[in-house]
């Protein structure tokens, strides 16, 4: 298994990525956060695991740098701004994609990344295969941006989050594409229950292993 750092360029600075690419492998996903904390989290770590396990290689990037997060704690800005999350993470993908040898191209966005997924998803129609949006806000991409997505789109909701799970079903009705909405029963936000994060991961892995063509 390949496993290594990489720096990503994104027009007006870098990111910093963790690229892990197993021996046997069908696919890349792109796990995005905007919390600065990626790369080292025990959720995104993981995760990653999972996807590894079936084959799924991964490149887990921030979308803000440390010092951003640090600074945005107080005031929330950057962290809600889907066009700038949206633009990095499509600079991620291009950055990505002619390193992948023609591999199918996945995200993975959680909170406001979910709707920067949806936004790249549009953006690069012909380089993302399939979008997952774990207990995000991927309404937050507006009607414009849902209506540009032709990748098959995973959303995945605790099922005691009411308003997040009304707002991914609202979503899934205003998208154009083969959509799936999977709601984890008992779990609230960010699925800290017992299990139910390792339900995330593997219905994750299951999507990702047919890019979106799975039954979950």
């Amino acid at each position: 298994m390949l496993s290594e750092t990489v720096t990503v360029p994104n027009g007006e600075g870098t990111l910093i990525g963790e690229l892990t690419v197993p021996d046997t492998v069908f696919g890349v996903a792109v796990l995005a956060r905007s919390s600065g904390s990626s790369l080292h989290s025990p959720r995104s770590r993981a995760l990653a695991h999972t996807l590894h396990d079936a084959a799924t290689g991964t490149l887990v990037i921030d979308l803000l740098t440390a010092d951003e997060a640090a600074a945005d704690r107080a005031a929330g800005r950057r962290h809600h701004d889907v066009d700038l999350l949206t633009h990095r993470l499509t600079a991620s993908i291009d950055w990505l994609a002619p390193q992948l040898s023609d591999l199918p191209v996945g995200l993975f966005g959680a909170s406001t990344g979910a709707a920067a997924a949806l936004g790249a998803a549009a953006a690069r129609p012909g380089l993302v295969d399939t979008v997952v949006c774990p207990d995000g806000r991927p309404d937050l991409a507006g009607d414009y941006v849902l209506g540009r997505v032709h990748a098959p789109v995973l959303l995945l909701v605790g099922g005691l989050d009411t308003e997040i799970v009304r707002l991914n079903r609202e979503t899934a009705n205003r998208l154009r594409v083969l959509n799936r909405l999977r709601v984890i029963p008992d779990a609230t936000h960010l699925f800290e229950e017992p299990g139910a994060l390792d339900e995330v991961a593997s219905v994750a892995a299951r999507w990702f292993a047919g890019m979106g063509q799975s039954p979950i």
